[in-house]
């Protein structure tokens, strides 16, 4: 059982979940209950785990004496998970009978619908299924219907999946059958276009465009072809009709190619502007594009471009980067304009407040650009950090801690589902851990989702309290939100690899947030989200064990492998954090280019300029994590602008007589207590990289 309040100073201890015993179905058990017993469960169903993970019941005979233990479900669910393709209804719905609502359950019966459609048995599918199970699930129950020969009923059977952009193979059949049945009329036909079409959804309107009358499909597969193939589409535009529909397929085929070639974007845009008849909306939209992507290529047109964009083309992305293109440029005055064309609520974000000091700087208005520089250094980010090193004040940090309430303590801890979370954890099944945590807290109030947090990073699952304190007050629960998880590890890691440890744990904690079964969906992986073929090459070089892919969800293999690579891409900058912060994001091919291009620049300016908005924020989480780190590790602070040398000059790992900076709390009248929640500091899903380009803000 989780230790009762009478032992909470001693569970404070405990790293990990040691003496943290569960009982069954998740009620406490007597207080007497040892740890030993504990980790015997644990060993024991582990052994059980993976013979269950082989199917059959020989799971049983290793799971004698676990019958009352937490996570004794989960053995037969992952034998019977196994077993799927042989599976009977009986064997299901006797678990079901007995685990009704656990996690484990409601995966069997949706795994099990799943198939029992692959069999084609829509008769004890139709028996088991359960609206709310997913868009394929829903669609294989219409085919259930289909089998008995009734007929779908649009605003009951196709009117929600209508909606979605792009659905699943099992509901092909059922859009065909609607069909077939004269459901799928024009005006519905189109109206699921439109949505795929903005979506960017190609595919989905091509599949759809051949049961339009042959006028409508003609247009229909245009706007498929510009979200497929602009280039080729643009091409062909010369000889389009000017209808609404082909007006809408020139419009996102411009678009489309904006983003891969402004240049040949513009040549098309001046030839086909004259010969469709755009309304004001669709021209803002293309000039909006163009101009966005003529600034991320920082062409000689760019600043003019986005200064002379008319206002129904501007939008947030466009005033910003008239900043950063005249940032770029050091054109102070130009600057100073682009800042003060900005939205209000712009005007007020760290960042803007930050540049807005450095160009008054820099146009010799230094009281302006001191008094401005202090205010942000009121604030624990990113921007707050440079400014204070320009100002010559102290880092504004103001931890806090957790008010303790051992009566709710006590009776959060009784919660089953919270109980089978943090025993799924400490048993090594993370992804089950994360979901009984999610069910347990789902539409808990926010003081009782804070004290969770604390608990998990109490017994170290620290991935848990970062995502779990992320708001309000809670930003300042420094030592849950920035853990100094495996401390010895990481520390001697760094060392080995000839980097600081303060930025190996801000990397740690920008990639995983210390989720170290975290997957990306490129396959990089573990805390410090290596790929599997980087990480080869790494212990290649080195001369360091290599094990495999599956061996980087090892923290102790991540981190040796990690420190290494970050060390390698450090040496490529001479050494500089804040470019091999940038190439670890991005690769260095990337940075290689913008450092050809921008090298001269001031390093917070350069970072200002990246033209990936996830890397630009990147490299400004982990510096301010760095920080953050630093003073964790040492009470104080290299100064963030020690780290970001300029280009071409070398950095230096800081000896024991470096320059570091106080940290403080302001006074409260003063203080702006907010750590990290700035743009470039912000929370985000580990292994969540996105580089599709949106509206709002281009990426390439």
């Amino acid at each position: 059982m989780i230790a009762p309040p009478a032992s909470r100073r001693a569970a404070r201890s405990l790293r990990v979940m040691g003496s943290l015993a569960l009982a069954a179905c998740g009620l406490l058990a007597a207080a007497s209950a040892s740890a030993d017993t504990t980790e015997t469960q644990r060993a024991r169903f582990r052994q059980a785990y993976a013979v269950a993970q082989q199917g059959g019941d020989a799971w049983r005979a290793q799971a004698v004496g676990l019958e009352s233990y937490v996570l004794f479900p989960y053995l037969e669910a992952a034998a019977l998970e196994h077993d799927l393709r042989t599976l009977d209804r009986a064997h299901v719905d006797a678990y079901l009978a007995r685990y009704p609502g656990l996690i484990p359950a409601g995966d069997l019966r949706r795994d099990f619908l799943g198939e029992l459609a692959r069999r084609k048995d829509w008769a004890t599918f139709s028996a088991m299924y359960q609206p709310g199970l997913g868009d394929a699930l829903s669609c294989f129950a219409l085919q259930a219907k289909l089998s008995r020969n009734e007929p779908l009923v649009f605003e009951t059977d196709l009117a929600d999946l209508w909606k979605k952009a792009s659905l699943p193979n099992a509901c092909d059949p059922v859009i065909a059958a609607a069909h077939d049945q004269g459901l799928l009329t024009t005006d519905r036909l189109w109206s699921r276009i439109q949505v795929a079409a903005d979506a960017g959804k190609g595919g989905t309107v091509a599949s759809l465009a051949p049961w339009l009358p042959p006028e409508d499909a003609e247009a229909a597969k245009r706007i498929g072809q510009a979200l497929n193939d602009p280039a080729s589409a643009l091409r062909d535009a010369g000889t389009w009709p000017d209808t609404p529909r082909h007006r809408q397929a020139v419009t996102l085929a411009l678009q489309r190619m904006a983003r891969k070639q402004s240049t040949l974007a513009d040549s098309a845009w001046s030839t086909l502007a004259p010969r469709f008849k755009l309304s004001e909306q669709q021209k803002d939209a293309i000039e909006n594009t163009l101009a966005l992507f003529h600034a991320t290529d920082f062409d000689e047109s760019a600043l003019d471009r986005l200064a002379s964009l008319a206002p129904g083309a501007q939008s947030d992305a466009t005033r910003e980067w008239r900043v950063r293109v005249a940032l770029a440029r050091q054109d102070w005055n130009a600057a100073l304009a682009a800042l003060d064309a900005l939205g209000e609520s712009q005007k007020d974000d760290g960042e803007w407040r930050y540049f807005r000091a450095f160009v008054l700087e820099k146009l010799g208005r230094q009281g302006d650009a001191k008094a401005l520089y202090r205010s942000v250094a009121q604030e624990a980010t990113y921007f707050g950090f440079l400014a204070a090193d320009r100002s010559d004040a102290s880092y504004a940090i103001c931890p806090a801690r957790m008010a303790t309430d051992e009566t709710r303590e006590a009776a959060l801890l009784s919660d089953p589902g919270l109980n089978r979370a943090f025993e799924l954890y400490a048993v090594g099944l993370q992804k089950f851990a994360r979901r009984e945590w999610t069910a347990a807290l789902a539409g808990r109030d926010a003081d009782t989702q804070r004290l969770a947090a604390d608990l998990a990073f109490r017994n170290g699952w620290y991935d848990r309290a970062v995502f779990g304190l992320s708001s309000g007050d809670a930003l300042r629960l420094y030592e849950q939100r920035f853990p100094l998880a495996r401390q010895d590890g990481v520390v001697e890691q760094a060392n080995q690899a000839g980097i600081e440890a303060p930025w190996a744990y801000a990397i740690i904690r920008a990639e995983s947030a210390w989720m170290s079964d975290a997957r990306s969906g490129a396959d990089a992986r573990g805390l410090m989200q290596l790929l599997p073929g980087t990480a080869a090459l790494v212990a290649k070089r080195n001369g360091l064990a290599w094990a495999g892919g599956d061996s980087l969800y090892e923290p102790t293999t991540n981190i040796e492998l990690g420190t290494r690579y970050l060390a390698q891409m450090a040496a490529r900058y001479n050494g500089a954090p804040w470019l091999a912060s940038a190439a670890y994001n991005a690769g260095p091919n990337k940075v290689d280019q913008w450092v050809e291009a921008r090298g001269a620049l001031d390093p917070d300016v350069f970072v200002a300029t990246i033209p990936y908005k996830e890397t630009r924020e990147y490299v400004a989480r982990v510096m301010a994590f760095a920080v953050i780190y630093d003073w964790r590790l040492n009470g104080n602070a290299l100064p963030i602008a020690t780290r970001m040398t300029r280009i071409g000059s070398t950095y230096a790992l800081p000896g024991p007589g470096a320059v570091r900076k106080p940290v403080s709390c302001p006074a409260p009248a003063a203080a702006k207590p907010t750590p990290p929640t700035a743009p470039a500091v912000m929370e985000s899903p580990p292994a969540a990289a996105s580089s599709a380009p949106t509206p709002q803000e281009p990426q390439r």
